[in-house]
């Protein structure tokens, strides 16, 4: 069906386009026209986006949707409808499944899933090495054939630095991505917060810093070594960053995120065992999260994620060491970013970037900006609605969230899939 978004303005980064335009879609769900139709175009549909920000679909490099294996937390089909409610178009998921994702039937199974709901898009992260064990490496390239668009061992450490080597030696001869979730495992030694004050207080085992900086300082070594295209996933320390940094300086192929909770929360966010603050890598102290704050403005961070994690209750109802990690995180990622933009830390076209086209150049997908030939992946958020988040506007199956009860600034109102519209919401 061809459509007009029309009186909307148009936010597109990865082409300069700042104002107020209206987008034409054609019938095969691309952009067929911006500011002024092509010749001979018919609208059958318009969406009036008076007052509304028009942006490229979000992407998000990290989204854990449960299936296969723990569907008892979450499912593709609870989560994709998640996404799109929360104005997000492309998924990227982590192999640690049940079973991982180390073969291509795995990955072509995830994307045919997929395929079946005509939501978001899933893109798999293909097993580093053979059932993220650190010993045998995966059959990196069978799986980029696959549709695999990166290789992590995810949060199973490579404990082996030469197996981690030959990983990213094979990686770079197929010009592969490798994402890296750099941490010391002797250095974290179990433990469940930052290895600060709050930690002490508590009496909960803690986390040094040196864990991420020790595993980025050997991982920065051997691409160094290799050559290998790599991106770091989830910093949490200022160090870090920095030290990515000054790689980049360098020339190395390197790049990062974090996560949308790292850049507002802190270990003093944990007040008293608050088991929804428990994620990895920890919340860590103010001077991190500053560090973090500003490696986004020097362009070192070029991507903000979501790092969702849907639980189920019980999860989060242990003791804080023994909770399990992770936020139920789609739905608060283009609201929490929106509100760096109303500290003034970022402009509206530099946070939309964030969540569009660079994630999306990270993993190398044409998405992410709104181009005439790109496919129309949209979406259209009111920046003025204020909404407080609450257990029964979660579209997630995953309740698990320390901003329940957080008001926020901004709420999508419409999501586009391939020029189709796949969610609809509330115009007030």
């Amino acid at each position: 069906m061809t459509l007009v978004i029309q009186g909307g303005h148009l936010i597109d980064p990865a082409n300069n386009v700042d104002g107020k335009k209206d987008l034409f879609i054609d019938d095969g769900g691309f952009v067929a026209g911006v500011g002024k139709a092509p010749p001979g175009f018919k609208a059958k549909k318009t969406i009036d986006a008076r007052g509304r920000i028009v942006c490229p679909g979000l992407v998000d490099l990290r989204a854990r949707l449960r299936e296969p294996g723990l569907e008892y937390k979450a499912t593709i089909e609870s989560e994709v409808h998640a996404a799109v409610a929360a104005g997000i178009t492309t998924l990227c998921c982590p192999p640690d499944t049940l079973p991982v994702i180390d073969t291509p039937a795995m990955a072509q199974m995830l994307q045919s899933r997929a395929w079946r709901f005509g939501l978001a898009f899933i893109h798999p992260l293909g097993a580093l090495t053979q059932r993220l064990e650190g010993k045998l490496l995966a059959d990196m390239e069978a799986l980029d054939e696959a549709g695999c668009v990166g290789f992590t061992n995810a949060l199973s450490p490579v404990t082996d630095t030469l197996v981690m080597r030959r990983a990213l030696e094979y990686a770079a001869t197929l010009d592969l991505t490798v994402f890296l979730h750099a941490e010391d495992p002797w250095l974290r030694n179990g433990g469940c917060v930052h290895e600060g004050e709050v930690g002490t207080r508590l009496g909960l085992p803690g986390i040094p810093e040196a864990a991420e900086t020790v595993g980025v300082a050997r991982d920065l070594a051997l691409i160094e070594q290799t050559g290998c295209r790599a991106h770091f996933c989830g910093l949490s320390s200022a160090r870090a960053a920095a030290m990515v940094a000054q790689a980049q300086k360098k020339g190395l192929p390197v790049s990062a995120d974090t996560t949308a909770h790292h850049l507002h929360l802190t270990e003093h966010d944990i007040g008293d065992f608050n088991t929804q603050c428990h994620v990895r890598p920890p919340l860590r102290g103010k001077h991190d999260r500053e560090g973090l704050r500003k490696s986004l403005k020097t362009g070192a961070i070029s991507a903000i994620c979501s790092d969702h994690q849907p639980h189920e209750p019980d999860a989060k109802l242990a003791p804080f060491a023994r909770s399990e990690p992770g936020i139920s995180a789609l739905e608060t990622l283009l609201p929490l970013t929106l509100r760096l933009v109303d500290e003034k830390l970022l402009t509206l076209p530099e946070a939309i970037a964030l969540l569009t086209h660079k994630p999306a150049g990270i993993i190398g997908v044409e998405t992410g900006q709104l181009g005439i030939g790109a496919t129309a992946d949209i979406c259209i958020f009111d920046p003025e609605i204020r909404w407080t988040l609450t257990g029964d506007k979660l579209v997630s199956r995953g309740h698990n969230t320390p901003f329940l009860g957080q008001t926020f600034r901004g709420k999508v109102t419409h999501t586009l899939v391939g020029g189709k519209l796949v969610y609809e919401g509330s115009k007030t």
